[in-house]
């Protein structure tokens, strides 16, 4: 089952936050009008010392209110850092590999493409807008949960994707063959072929499976407006627009920017030789 961490923090701050308001409007005039009761009572025949432990068991917070104000801070500061600067991301499967590899912990800009609310994503700050090459973080149309791939078509682009040859409007996307490569798949490992592309400006590698046939009858798409048209690195091992359609501007979580830690699964220690920013 998948956590939405989001959901989870606002719910902590909102909990949290109340219960300090709560205890600042209400519970903490009560303590202070029983410790005034106390010491207008003039207690007889207690030594100071049982005065002052009385005073304090009096004026003292209750459990939960001491954990709110305690952590209520805390956790407004992580949401915010979150929700609207920069949020970390582990990368679950192969779908973008050479870039990216299973195990990657990276850092996505929150705020690349606008500031949105936490949770229900409405944007409430227009900055810039997706291009061509960048490598972005959004939920997919199909299921909600966090999907990384490469944006490959812009609103109103016709991308078209035939004998393993990419074009956008037209014209042929710049691919030149680097080396024979070996390319692990859930049938096992395949012989595969690296390459490095370009597409707007933008240099990076991408992998194929020469023996792999498409199991895709669609070669042409238009991208609707608002919509952008995203493939994974990983050419023929990759679940992206090419199956389930381009990815709504509202659904975008943001812009993948560095890698900052790799941890192999399993019990295996976590490494920094691949940190590096993403392009």
């Amino acid at each position: 089952m998948d956590i939405d961490f989001s959901l989870v923090l606002v719910i902590l701050v909102a909990i949290s936050g109340a219960l300090w308001l709560l205890d600042s409007l209400l519970i903490r005039k009560t303590r202070l009008a029983a410790v005034e009761d106390y010491q207008r009572s003039q207690p007889k025949g207690q030594s100071e010392d049982q005065i002052a432990a009385r005073l304090e068991e009096l004026s003292r917070e209750p459990l939960p209110i001491e954990y709110a104000k305690s952590f209520f801070p805390v956790l407004l500061i992580v949401l915010v850092l979150r929700s609207f600067l920069i949020e970390p991301f582990a990368i679950p499967t192969g779908s973008m590999i050479p870039t990216l590899q299973v195990g990657d912990f990276i850092l996505v800009n929150k705020y690349a493409y606008g500031i949105r609310l936490p949770v229900i994503g409405t944007k409430i700050v227009d900055i810039d807008a997706p291009e061509r090459g960048e490598v972005m973080v959004f939920v997919p149309p199909h299921e909600s949960k966090y999907y990384i791939k490469r944006v490959i078509g812009l609103p109103g682009d016709t991308v078209r994707y035939e004998d393993k040859k990419l074009y956008i409007n037209g014209e042929l996307i710049a691919s030149e063959f680097v080396r024979p490569i070996t390319v692990q798949t859930s049938f096992g490992e395949l012989p595969g072929e690296l390459y490095q592309e370009t597409i707007a400006g933008v240099e990076h590698e991408t992998q194929l499976i020469p023996a792999a046939g498409s199991r895709r009858t669609r070669t042409t798409w238009v991208v609707p407006p608002d919509h952008y048209f995203m493939m994974g690195d990983n050419r023929d091992n990759s679940s992206d627009s090419r199956e389930w359609g381009a990815v709504p501007e509202k659904d975008i979580v943001g812009k993948a920017i560095a890698v900052w830690m790799h941890k192999e699964p399993g019990f295996n220690l976590p490494s920094f030789s691949r940190n590096m920013l993403i392009k």
